[in-house]
C-alpha cells in the first residue's frame, strides 16, 4: 500500500515537472517571438529612417539648384517633421519664382583658353593675340565670384531649348527665385592647339584618379594636375556654391578638330590613321564623357575654325563632314554651332530656306546658332526651326574697352576695375 502511494507520488511529481518544463519552454518561445518581432520592427524602422535621411539630403541638393518639382518627388512617400519642414520650405520658394520665358533675354558670355602664366603668354611670339583675345585665371576668378554675387545662375542650351525628331524647336522657360538671372558661359577652342605649347596655357584636360576633370599644365618641364582652365575652375566653384548652377548645368564647350580634341592629337586627317591617334581619341572620349556627366554641353566650332560668312557652301560641307568624322565620335552629337570669329551665315533678320548655308547646316543637325554681339547684354531669335543666341566676348579687347568706357556692356555682369590691371 505504501509502495503504491510512493509510486503515485513519483508519477505525480514527474507530471508536474513535465508541466512546469513545458510551461517554461512555451514562455521562452513567446518571449523569443516577441523579441524577434521587435528586432524586425527596429531593423525596418532603421532602414526607413536611413532612406528618409537620404531622400532629405537629395531633395535639399535638388532644391539648391532650383529643381523644386524633382525635390518634392524625391520626398514623396516619406514622413516626419524634417520632411514636412522641407516640403513647406520648397513650396514657399516655388511660390515666389520668376519665369524667364523670353528667348531674347538669355545672356551669354564667352571666353577663350585662360592664361595660367601671363609672363610667358605676353612675352611669346603670339603675345598680342593672347593680350587681345584671352583672359587670365587671375582675372577670371574675381569675375566668377562677382557673377555669383550678382545673382547669375549657369544654364546651358539643354535647359531652354527642346528639339523634337522633326527638328521643331521649342523654348523652355526657366524659373528662378527673384534676383536670380540665367546665364550661359561658353569657351571657344578648348583644343589646346600646338601653337600654345610652352606659352603659359594648360596642355590638355584629363580625368584624375578621383574621376574629376582637371587640367595638365607643364611648367619648366614639370607636369602638374589641377584647375588651370575654365572647366575645372567652374566645377570646383560649383562644388562650393551649388546654387550657381541650374540643375547641375555648367557651360558650353566649342570644339574644332584640326589639332585634335581637348588637347589630344586625335585628328587622323592631320596626324595619320595610327595606333597613336586611336589612343588619343580614346583618351579624349573618356574626358568628354566625364564632362557631359558633370553638366557640360559640347558645340561645334567647325573642324578647321573657318569663317562661315566668307566660306562657300562646298567649303562648309567639307568642313562639317570632317567635324562629324573626327570630333563628333568623341564629344557626341550636338545641335549647337558656335560660329568661329562670330561670323554668322546671315544678317540679324531671320534665316530663310533661300539661305543655302543655313539649309545645309540645319539638315546636318544644327538648330542652335551662336554669333557675337557686344552691343547689348542679350540677344536671341527664335523660330520653329532654330534658335539664335548672341555671345559677348570677355577678352583683353572687351575688358580694355570697359575700362575706358568705350563699351560698357560688361558692367551688368561684374566690375572690371576690381581686377583688370593690364593698362597700369
Amino acid at each position: 500500500m505504501i509502495k503504491n502511494k510512493i509510486t503515485s507520488l513519483v508519477v505525480i511529481g514527474l507530471i508536474l515537472g513535465a508541466g512546469l518544463w513545458l510551461y517554461g519552454n512555451i514562455d521562452d518561445d513567446v518571449m523569443t517571438t516577441k523579441t524577434d518581432s521587435q528586432t524586425t520592427k527596429t531593423v525596418k524602422q532603421a532602414k526607413t529612417d536611413s532612406q528618409t535621411t537620404k531622400a532629405v539630403k537629395q531633395a535639399k541638393s535638388l532644391s539648391q539648384q532650383y529643381q523644386y518639382k524633382e525635390a518634392k518627388s524625391v520626398l514623396s512617400g516619406h514622413k516626419g517633421t524634417t520632411v514636412d519642414h522641407l516640403k513647406k520650405s520648397i513650396n514657399k520658394q516655388q511660390s515666389k519664382l520668376v519665369t524667364w520665358d523670353d528667348p531674347t533675354k538669355i545672356s551669354h558670355l564667352f571666353y577663350h583658353s585662360l592664361i595660367v602664366d601671363p609672363g610667358k603668354a605676353f612675352s611669346s611670339k603670339q603675345a598680342q593675340g593672347y593680350k587681345d583675345y584671352m583672359a587670365t585665371i587671375d582675372e577670371f576668378m574675381p569675375m566668377l565670384n562677382q557673377l555669383y554675387d550678382n545673382g547669375y545662375v549657369l544654364i546651358n542650351f539643354k535647359d531652354i531649348i527642346s528639339i523634337d525628331k522633326q527638328g521643331k524647336v521649342t523654348f523652355k522657360p526657366v524659373k528662378l527665385p527673384e534676383g536670380k538671372k540665367p546665364l550661359i558661359i561658353s569657351q571657344d577652342d578648348v583644343n589646346y592647339y600646338e601653337y600654345m605649347k610652352n606659352s603659359g596655357f594648360a596642355d590638355k584636360l584629363v580625368v584624375n584618379k578621383q574621376g574629376d576633370v582637371k587640367n595638365q599644365y607643364t611648367n619648366n618641364g614639370q607636369k602638374k594636375i589641377g584647375d588651370y582652365d575654365m572647366v575645372p575652375i567652374i566645377d570646383t566653384f560649383i562644388k562650393k556654391h551649388p546654387d550657381f548652377s541650374y540643375g547641375g548645368s555648367k557651360g558650353v564647350i566649342a570644339e574644332t578638330g584640326y589639332n585634335g580634341v581637348l588637347g589630344y592629337r586625335s585628328s587622323k586627317s592631320q596626324y595619320g590613321d595610327t595606333k597613336k591617334t586611336h589612343r588619343e581619341a580614346k583618351k579624349a572620349t573618356k574626358v568628354a564623357n566625364a564632362m557631359k556627366k558633370e553638366g557640360w554641353q559640347f558645340a561645334s566650332h567647325s573642324w578647321g575654325h573657318i569663317n562661315m560668312t566668307t566660306a562657300s557652301v562646298d567649303d562648309i560641307k567639307k568642313d562639317t563632314a570632317l567635324w562629324q568624322k573626327e570630333v563628333q565620335p568623341i564629344v557626341g552629337k550636338t545641335p549647337v554651332l558656335i560660329f568661329p570669329f562670330g561670323a554668322d551665315i546671315g544678317s540679324f533678320t531671320n534665316y530663310t530656306n533661300d539661305n543655302a548655308k543655313y539649309t545645309y547646316l540645319k539638315s546636318s543637325g544644327f538648330s542652335i546658332f551662336d554669333n557675337v554681339d557686344a552691343s547689348q547684354t542679350s540677344w536671341g531669335q527664335l523660330t520653329n526651326d532654330y534658335y539664335r543666341n548672341a555671345r559677348i566676348n570677355v577678352d583683353g579687347i572687351r575688358l580694355h574697352e570697359t575700362m575706358t568706357g568705350e563699351n560698357t556692356v560688361l558692367n551688368d555682369f561684374f566690375n572690371t576695375k576690381d581686377f583688370y590691371h593690364r593698362d597700369k
